[in-house]
């Protein structure tokens, strides 16, 4: 009997961005030189995920900051880290 791919959860958005923000830094980039563009569901899963510290997710001026990144919401297909020029 063949067995059934089983298909493997999504990794949270908080580690995957986590994860990019940290390399990022280790590569010298500074925090105001990065922007995340989340989907809406991302956004809301990051918003939504009880295992962040209460300081992993801010505001500043109504703009949401994961990490000392701006978050910027919708207007994407997939979410991703984007160094600023």
């Amino acid at each position: 009997m063949a067995k059934i791919p089983v298909a493997k959860p999504p990794t949270p958005p908080a580690i995957e961005f986590r994860a990019a923000i940290e390399a990022a830094r280790r590569e010298g980039v500074e925090l105001d030189q990065l922007t995340l563009r989340l989907t809406l569901r991302a956004e809301a899963s990051l918003r939504r995920d009880r295992s962040l510290a209460v300081e992993d997710i801010s505001y500043q001026d109504g703009a949401m900051l994961f990490l000392g990144v701006p978050v910027i919401a919708g207007g994407v297909d997939a979410s991703r880290l984007e160094r600023n020029a």
